[in-house]
């Protein structure tokens, strides 16, 4: 029976039905945005499952007001990040910590974990769905890391699974925000299946009538329900190829000089001049964020985001309060006042120094007892 715990949130709905356990995303209003509330009720039903020998798999959806599917997650709920902010609430650094905490344990369950990946994955949305083993997508499925626009980074992991993808797109998707549509996230390795829309309520029901003598047969049967991967849009094979030309320069000013310099080419001016639209100072983080990344562990990279996200909000380091910082800036300017016109410090690209970008990667705690020292 569909419920919510007593501790929980009626925005996560969770069941256990023929040795699966299923959860959904019920916070359609806000396109299922994360709430701490939301964090905390997932982390304990995982943990309780994690250890549950009678739940074989787990999956999870998400909503949209017409009922389940349609929307999956779009991220953290950015407003309540700028009202604590700018009030100095501990509450949301408890949600980074006990967020990234979430994102570490998904891939560390020791059973599977399948999403449903159907409509809007951004942000802390493809947290919650980038360390499972079975992610499935359809072709209403619209996955991105846009951080930078709101002068962020891409967190949740971010920086380990975009400096996975091939070549340089890992570059490209976390600087520049662009969207993945459909099945053309399988070609990077953002997804695992491919399922229309149509038949994912028949294939959800289903998984709760088999009788599976363990997870992988789990895993075997969701294979044959699901779809032959479709063709590779032509519109992201040749933006993946013109991104290869950019985004494997050795620093990010050199990225966004060739990209005007290419006055002949109409997706450069255009990603040039999007990339203008955001945070300087946070570019050349993401920039330095993924390379660095290339090297760690799931781990060590939500380690490194954390002390990323501290430095975010209160940029201390930089002589700034927080109401000063990047992020209440583009919060502010895209959707609290709305009115598209940040007011970022450094204003350019070309101002930001090496010894503002090595500020950020600098621990605000010793390693024994950083917040996230105890992942795995």
């Amino acid at each position: 029976m569909t419920q919510a715990r007593q501790w929980a949130t009626t925005d996560v709905l969770e069941e256990v039905r023929g040795g699966v356990g299923f959860i959904t995303l019920n916070r359609s209003k806000a396109l299922n945005a994360l709430s701490l509330a939301m964090v905390r009720a997932m982390y304990e039903i995982l943990l309780d499952w994690k250890d549950n020998p009678a739940v074989k798999a787990i999956a999870i959806r998400g909503s949209n007001k017409e009922g389940p599917f349609g929307a999956f997650c779009a991220g953290g709920d950015i407003r309540f990040f700028h009202e604590q902010a700018e009030h100095g609430n501990p509450e949301i650094e408890d949600f980074f910590t006990e967020e990234y905490t979430l994102n570490n344990l998904i891939p560390n369950l020791g059973k599977p974990y399948i999403a449903f990946m159907d409509g809007i994955v951004m942000g802390g949305g493809m947290g919650i769905s980038q360390g499972g083993t079975d992610r499935i997508l359809t072709e209403r499925t619209r996955m991105a890391m846009p951080e930078t626009l709101i002068g962020l980074f891409p967190d949740v992991g971010g920086g380990y699974f975009l400096s996975r993808c091939p070549g340089h797109t890992g570059e490209w998707l976390g600087l520049a925000g662009d969207h993945v549509m459909g099945g053309d996230g399988l070609s990077i390795g953002w997804g695992d299946h491919f399922l229309s829309s149509s038949r994912q309520a028949e294939v959800w029901q289903a998984l709760g009538e088999q009788d599976f003598s363990s997870g992988e047969a789990a895993r075997q049967w969701l294979r044959g329900q699901c779809e032959p991967a479709p063709a590779v849009s032509e519109a992201f094979t040749k933006a993946r190829e013109e991104a290869e030309q950019f985004f494997g320069a050795g620093d990010f000013n050199a990225i966004l000089k060739a990209l005007e310099a290419a006055t002949d080419n109409a997706w450069a001016q255009k990603t040039a001049q999007a990339l203008r639209k955001r945070s300087p100072l946070m570019l050349h983080v993401v920039f330095e964020q993924i390379r660095r990344a290339r090297g760690m562990t799931l781990a060590e990279d939500l380690r490194m985001e954390r002390d990323l996200v501290r430095h975010c909000f209160f940029p201390q380091h930089m002589g700034r309060k927080a109401v000063s910082s990047e992020i209440i800036e583009g919060i502010r300017a895209l959707v609290v006042d709305k009115d598209n016109n940040p007011q970022w410090d450094p204003p350019r690209v070309e101002d930001v120094t090496p010894e503002m970008i090595e500020a950020f990667f600098e621990s605000p705690w010793p390693a024994s007892v950083h917040p996230l020292a105890s992942l795995k």
